[in-house]
């Protein structure tokens, strides 16, 4: 399963509106800018974004988008839905034999729970310092 750069980027914004909850809107041209991506680009993935309820937007001078509800409301898997469609790692699994079967729906049940259990505010708070997020592998040059 890959997923492609509109849910990439979906999350991108959702995780920039994550940390600046509370804060009033943020211009996708910001947004754009820190992440060095398209705002044109950008404004196609938000609308579908906006119109799922997941962020309203804020006109004016001042305008921006904001996070339509708390980001610990809100699960990677809301967003991957809205922008990819359905997770499926395998079509036409119906007719795969039992086994297979049961192998490919395990590994669509584990990637939809890591989606649904990791949340904006999860990812919003995720930095590259905390020792929390060190998965405790050492490298020497």
């Amino acid at each position: 399963m890959k997923f492609s750069t509109k849910g990439r980027y979906g999350l991108t914004i959702m995780i920039a509106l994550g940390k600046q909850y509370g804060e009033g809107p943020l211009a996708l041209r910001q947004i754009a800018s820190d992440h060095n991506l398209s705002e044109a680009y950008l404004e196609q993935i938000v609308s579908p974004l906006r119109n799922a309820g997941l962020v309203k937007s804020v006109r004016g001078a001042y305008g921006g988008y904001m996070l339509s509800k708390v980001p610990n409301e809100i699960t990677a898997g809301d967003v991957i839905r809205v922008l990819e469609g359905p997770i499926q790692i395998v079509e036409g699994i119906e007719e795969e034999e039992p086994p297979q079967r049961e192998l490919w729906m395990r590994i669509r049940d584990a990637v939809k729970n890591v989606l649904e259990t990791t949340t904006i505010e999860d990812l919003a708070k995720h930095t590259e310092d905390d020792p929390k997020n060190n998965d405790g592998y050492m490298f020497y040059i």
